[in-house]
């Protein structure tokens, strides 16, 4: 089935037990915190069910009609189209949206391509695979354990609980988890939340290995949200970006949460946690999202930058015009990587099925990482002192007096008065308010540390293709012969 934007915003009212510090939230579709950024998930939604994007967004199998996201590539033509959908939806957002409902669904869709590698619980991983599929689920996911509780040694030294999730019990009918789990982006606008072990574990730690899906709303779970962007947001002049996607960040509680077993996925084997994402196509698949999503979001700072500088007329120094043709580099440079990623696809995890090229996808995913922070930086140099010339907000224009003064003396001979101010508005959310600040933090870590990024890199590289480049050229020449059989001196 394919859920209108209305039926997802209704499944949000379901008793979920959200907190925004000392207040729960009643309704996310309502309350001023979140109620913008559940409308942009249901504009997806709606722009998926429309009639003219039937084809664009949504396939048919067995006579019933799914999310493209959920398509198991048996083509390169089948990843192509996999791309079109991410783009889509990534343009809506303007990619802001890092966990929008394509990204957890990939990343179970990568997975669904080799659930053998799940032993005895492959079949609940096939079945969660159909039964997201069937319902258009949302869901997003809880993948790291909290930073304080990765040492548990002062837990121990102090005889206090150790707050990483963790099974602490199993009955004939699942088994029951407890603990805190990060971070769980986008969960107050989801239906449902994967956790799992993106990070290694030890051998001693199997009762962390718990990898499961639980419902937004089920008894025991609650989402303590970080502080809420559109909550203080006042307008979309003011604050375009902010007000309509902040995506949120919540950490989850459990607190004896039950789990059926056919929502179980690993338990009690350290080493499988992790394995299920690289030894299955649900990392890649997941993480081209990611890829595309961050094209989305650099096309839209790009574009900024330019208009920016022709604001002021800065657009007709060659300084100024050599960093818009970098920014413009960097653009082209990751929607090569991107594509290639399809062109340069893999029958894998096996015959009957392929995969985006996994070299490609993490070095691109490596290079949005380490990048963002320089191009809005450069994005912020192109700005100047320009974002702090504008009056406090928009309500200069109600009063007569003040609106004469305003579009008198802020108008410049490239644009209007109130033009001037939206435009440095946007790029003020892209480059300095606490929406800016969060994104800032969001992309350098959304995939993992550096390292782990790196890591990646290293795992899906043929070192022994790469070293025979150099072998062959090593194995081409030697010691002159006038030196190669003289005697030692």
């Amino acid at each position: 089935m394919l859920k209108t934007g209305a039926e997802h915003l209704e499944s949000l009212r379901d008793g979920r037990a959200v907190f925004v510090g000392g207040e729960r939230v009643k309704d996310v579709t309502t309350h001023p915190a979140f109620r913008n950024g559940a409308q942009s998930i249901a504009d997806i939604y709606d722009m998926k069910a429309a009639s003219e994007n039937r084809d664009l967004l949504t396939y048919e199998e067995n006579g019933k009609r799914y999310s493209g996201y959920f398509l198991q590539a048996r083509s390169k033509e089948d990843l192509a189209f996999r791309y079109g959908v991410h783009r889509a939806i990534a343009d809506k957002t303007y990619g802001m949206f890092g966990r929008s409902p394509d990204h957890v669904s990939s990343f179970v869709t990568g997975m669904s391509l080799a659930p053998n590698v799940f032993g005895k619980y492959a079949d609940n991983l096939t079945g969660y695979y159909e039964h997201m599929r069937n319902n258009d689920v949302y869901a997003v996911y809880a993948v790291i354990p909290p930073q304080a509780g990765r040492n548990p040694e002062p837990y121990k030294n102090l005889n206090i609980p150790v707050p990483t999730l963790r099974v602490v019990r199993e009955d004939d009918d699942g088994v029951v988890i407890s603990g805190q789990k990060m971070l769980a982006t986008g969960a107050v606008y989801a239906n449902e939340i994967w956790i799992g072990n993106i990070t290694p574990l030890a051998p001693d730690q199997a009762e962390q290995s718990i990898t499961c899906a639980i419902p937004c709303n089920a008894p025991g779970l609650e989402m303590w949200s970080r502080k809420p962007m559109g909550r203080e947001a006042k307008s979309d002049f003011e604050s375009p970006l902010g007000n309509r996607y902040d995506e949120s960040d919540s950490m989850l509680l459990c607190n004896e949460v039950k789990v059926p077993w056919e929502k179980v996925f690993v338990h009690n084997d350290s080493a499988l946690a992790r394995q299920i994402y690289v030894e299955t196509a649900g990392h890649t698949y997941g993480n081209h999202q990611s890829n595309v999503r961050f094209h989305s979001k650099l096309e839209l700072i790009v574009g900024l930058a330019s208009k920016v500088a022709k604001a002021s007329g800065a657009d007709q120094i060659p300084a100024v015009r050599e960093t818009l043709g970098k920014l413009a580099a960097w653009e082209a440079m990751l929607q090569g990587a991107i594509l290639g990623q399809i062109q340069g696809a893999e029958q894998w995890p096996s015959q009957s099925h392929w995969c985006f090229n996994r070299r490609v996808v993490y070095a691109a995913l490596n290079w949005c990482t380490e990048n963002h922070s320089i191009i809005i930086d450069q994005l912020r140099e192109l700005c100047g002192g320009s974002v702090f010339q504008m009056p406090a907000d928009i309500s200069v224009m109600a009063d007569p007096v003040l609106r004469a003064s305003f579009e008198k003396y802020w108008t410049t001979p490239q644009n209007a008065a109130v033009d001037r101010m939206k435009l440095y508005k946007l790029a003020w959310d892209l480059t300095g308010s606490e929406f800016a600040g969060r994104h800032q933090q969001y992309e350098k870590f959304y995939a993992g540390a550096s390292f782990v990024v790196r890591n990646y890199n290293f795992m899906h590289t043929d070192w022994s293709a790469m070293e025979g480049v150099a072998e062959r050229l090593l194995s081409s020449y030697g010691v002159p012969s006038e030196y190669s059989n003289a005697e030692a001196a």
